[in-house]
C-alpha cells in the first residue's frame, strides 16, 4: 500500500477521534489491512471496511457516516442529522404461564426483541437482609422444594444381597433347599443396610441474625417436614427445642408455633453456654452422636470464647460433621475475626455461606456428602 493511502487512513482515523469516536491504533491497523485487500476503487466496500472495524456502538453509526462522507466523498455535512432506529424492547415477567393468543396477535408488528427475566432467577441470588414480605414468602415457597438427602451412615439391619457374596443368609437359603429335596443349590446372603444419618439444625435468633433468621427458619422447617431424623433446635440466650413446632406441613402454622416456643427472639446470644446445653442435655447423650450438626449463625457472642472453643471440640468428638452456615461470609473482604467465630472454627468440617437461596442450594449439597 503506499505511503499516501497509510497517511489517508490515519487521517480518516484522527476524524473520527476528533467527532468523539473511541478508535484504538489497533482497530486503525484492521482497517488498514482491510484497504490493503479491498482497494479504494469500491467506496461500498471501504465504508463497510471501515464500519466493521472502527465503529464499535451503534449510537456511533451516525457519527461514522458523516466523517465518512466528508473525508472520502468530499460532501459537506448538512444541517439535519440521521435519526437512528429505534429497537422496541419489551420486558416480560417470566411467570411460568403462556400469553394468550389474542394478545400475541394484537402486538404491534414493528421489529420488536423481546427480553425475558425470571423473578425467581433474580430472587435466587439476593441476599435475604434485602427481601420484602412478599420475596419471603416467595422463597419459602421455593424452598419446599429442597430435598436434603442427607448423608448414610450403616446399619445394623441386614438386608437381602442380589450378589453371591456376603454374610450367609442360613434361613433363606435352608427354606429354599425345602423346595429341592434338601439340597442347598443356591445359597442366599445378606448385607449390610444403610440408613440415613441424623440431621440436627442449631439456628441462631439474635438479634444480629435478624435479618436473616426471618428467611433460615424457613428452611429449617422445609428440612423438618421434608425428611425424617431431623432435629431443630434455636439458639439466643437459651437453647429451645423447636422440631416439635416446625413439623407442621402448614408453613405459617410451623412458624408461629416456633415463635411462641421461643421467647428470646432477636435478643442476645450466648453461643458457647447454649452449645453447653446441647451437649449436656442432648448432644452426648445420643442426639448428635454419628450425626450432621448444623450451626446456623454469624458467629457474635457475648460469652467467653474458651466456652465456645471447649463446647465445639465436645461436640466434634460426637457428630460425624460439623456445618457452620454464616451468612456474613459473602461480604467482600469478611474474616472471621468474631470471638466466637474464631474459637469455633478450629472444630468445623465445612464453613459455608447462607445469605441467599443459591448458598442455601449449595447448602443441601453439603449435608448431602
Amino acid at each position: 500500500m503506499s505511503l499516501q493511502v497509510d497517511q489517508a487512513i490515519v487521517a480518516f482515523a484522527r476524524v473520527l477521534r476528533g467527532a468523539g469516536l473511541d478508535v484504538p491504533v489497533r482497530n486503525v491497523l484492521d482497517f488498514t489491512e482491510s484497504v490493503a485487500l479491498l482497494g479504494l476503487v469500491d467506496r461500498d466496500a471501504v465504508y463497510w471496511a471501515g464500519r466493521a472495524t472502527l465503529v464499535h456502538r451503534p449510537e456511533d453509526i451516525v457519527v461514522y457516516n458523516r466523517a465518512f462522507a466528508a473525508f472520502w466523498e468530499q460532501q459537506a455535512p448538512s444541517g439535519e442529522q440521521e435519526e437512528p432506529d429505534v429497537i422496541k424492547i419489551t420486558l416480560a415477567l417470566d411467570d411460568g404461564t403462556d400469553e394468550p393468543q389474542d394478545e400475541i396477535e394484537a402486538r404491534p408488528q414493528e421489529p420488536t426483541i423481546h427480553v425475558r427475566f425470571s423473578a425467581a432467577e433474580v430472587l435466587h441470588h439476593k441476599d435475604f437482609a434485602d427481601y420484602s414480605p412478599d420475596e419471603l414468602d416467595e422463597a419459602r415457597a421455593l424452598m419446599t422444594t429442597l430435598r436434603l438427602a442427607g448423608a448414610r451412615r450403616r446399619s445394623r439391619r441386614q438386608l437381602v444381597s442380589a450378589r453371591r457374596r456376603g454374610r450367609p443368609d442360613l434361613r433363606r437359603t435352608v427354606r429354599a433347599a425345602l423346595r429341592t429335596g434338601g439340597e442347598p443349590v443356591r445359597r442366599h446372603h445378606t448385607q449390610t443396610g444403610e440408613r440415613p444419618r441424623r440431621l440436627v439444625l442449631l439456628l441462631d435468633v439474635s438479634g444480629s441474625m435478624e435479618p436473616y433468621a426471618r428467611a433460615l427458619v424457613r428452611f429449617v422447617h422445609a428440612a423438618v417436614v421434608g425428611r425424617g431424623r431431623v432435629e431443630a433446635f434455636a439458639l439466643g440466650t437459651r437453647l429451645t427445642r423447636i422440631t416439635r413446632e416446625l413439623s407442621s406441613h402448614d408453613p405459617d402454622r410451623a412458624l408461629r408455633n416456633a415463635a411462641g416456643a421461643v421467647h428470646d427472639w432477636s435478643g442476645g446470644t450466648r453461643l458457647g453456654d447454649g452449645i453447653r446445653k446441647f451437649n449436656d442435655d442432648w448432644g452426648v447423650r445420643g442426639l448428635a452422636r454419628g450425626a450432621v450438626v448444623v450451626i446456623l449463625s454469624d458467629g457474635w457472642d457475648r460469652g467467653e470464647p474458651e466456652v465456645m472453643a471447649e463446647q465445639m471440640a465436645r461436640l466434634s468428638r460426637v457428630a460425624y460433621r460439623i456445618v457452620w452456615v454464616n451468612p456474613l461470609k459473602s461480604t467482600p473482604g469478611y474474616s472471621p475475626l468474631a470471638r466466637g467465630m474464631a474459637a469455633a472454627l478450629p472444630f468445623v468440617d465445612d464453613f459455608v455461606e447462607g445469605h441467599s437461596l443459591a448458598a442455601i442450594e449449595r447448602l443441601a449439597a453439603v449435608i448431602s456428602r
